[in-house]
């Protein structure tokens, strides 16, 4: 017994942390092309900073991969496992499939743990972390939150177009500032901006310039574009008003400084400060539903990697197949269940009164008791 023990907790093991590299890879790949990739290529990061990034998302997408690796390692394990008849060989040994299992059942318990570990301590911390730092390039390169040859929305007031990234020089540039916003004022000529009617359309008013700078001040966080050749259209329901200038500076909608004045986002916030600020909402009188979904939220997946095993065990026996492609098959189909709940969840969280916290331990529920019961017929079976 303690032999096959052994075994099968080293196929396990091994299985999981293959699965979990690559599902990490796979997070890690998407948060990569998304924010940190472009970065490099355009040398507004280093790649140690690069390399410091992947670092703190790594415990933040080990919140979603643990539990699927888990899975999918008990799939591919244990369908090889009975594909090769190794299971019948047990069986006929007199070992049942409960005693082979559980050594495996014990591991799902301590990554359980593991799990919780990351869902409501260290991936939340991880994250913040990792915003902290993009930020924090943004600040030392300000110009690393503008992106050459693409039209950059910095807020609903100003949309950015960059033709060439030189340090703080910029080349090329385009400002094309919203109707939401009051047209900014030119420093060397109050009177360059004319006046604009009341009713505005989308656009309000196009700046073009072919050399800008980039200011920052660091003791304010305030960025500003000095412009020293400046083409302005102005867009009212009448005509086009064009008109051009001999500088400006334009104050752009962003303060470096408001990062780090701001809380985290209830996504991104550890149990205890979900904790602080569920009671801070009920003492302001503020629905409390979304704080309560994200405490669920944590508490409920730290629970998949025993629901996860549970019937990912079964269903391997009865699949009895040995292919690497339908163990990947059936995790997929699992997870995609499982991760509905929360998708449901969320989308309910401005109806309190359909309790959308405890949608989230559905899936837990559902997944533990399925697979309970499918692993006893599987034993009696045996």
């Amino acid at each position: 017994m303690k032999t096959l023990h052994l075994y099968l907790t080293r196929q396990v093991v091994a299985a999981l942390v293959l699965t979990v590299a690559v599902f990490t890879f796979v997070l890690l790949l998407g948060n990569l092309l998304k924010e940190i990739l472009e970065l490099l290529v355009n040398r507004q990061a280093s790649l140690l900073s690069i390399l410091q990034a992947l670092g703190y998302l790594i415990p933040f997408v080990l919140v979603f991969a643990l539990p699927m690796g888990l899975l999918t390692a008990t799939l591919l394990v244990f369908g090889r496992f009975s594909a090769d008849q190794e299971l019948t060989a047990a069986r006929a040994s007199g070992v049942s499939l409960i005693a082979l299992i559980t050594p495996i059942l014990l591991l799902s318990v301590v990554l359980s743990g593991l799990s919780a570990w990351f869902n409501m301590q260290l991936g939340p911390q991880c994250r913040m972390a990792y915003k902290a730092l993009l930020f924090r390039l943004g600040t030392e390169r300000p110009t690393a939150l503008l992106q050459e040859n693409q039209f950059v929305r910095l807020s609903t007031n100003y949309i950015i177009y960059v033709g060439k990234v030189e340090g703080l020089n910029l080349r090329n540039l385009v400002v094309y500032q919203m109707d939401t916003n009051a047209p900014p004022t030119a420093t060397d000529n109050p009177g360059y901006l004319p006046s604009h009617p009341a009713d505005l359309p989308s656009v309000a008013a196009i700046y073009r310039a072919p050399d800008a700078t980039l200011l920052v001040d660091t003791n304010t966080g305030v960025m500003q574009l000095e412009m020293p050749q400046v083409e302005g259209t102005y867009v009212t329901p009448a005509a086009l008003i064009s008109g051009q200038s001999a500088g400006m500076k334009l104050t752009l909608p962003i303060n470096l400084s408001q990062h780090s004045l701001g809380g985290p986002p209830l996504a991104d916030m550890t149990l205890a400060q979900l904790l602080d600020t569920y009671y801070e909402f009920r003492r302001q009188g503020i629905d409390v539903t979304p704080v309560k979904v994200q405490m669920h939220r944590q508490a409920a997946f730290s629970f998949g990697c025993i629901g996860f095993t549970l019937i990912g065990i079964p269903l391997a026996v009865r699949a009895h197949r040995r292919e690497t492609s339908a163990g990947f098959g059936i995790a997929l189909v699992l997870v995609l269940i499982y991760h509905s709940f929360a998708i449901l969840a969320q989308a309910w969280e401005t109806y309190p009164q359909r309790h959308p916290e405890l949608i989230l331990w559905v899936p837990n529920l559902l997944f533990q008791g399925l697979g309970a019961w499918l692993l006893w017929r599987a034993n009696r079976r045996g």
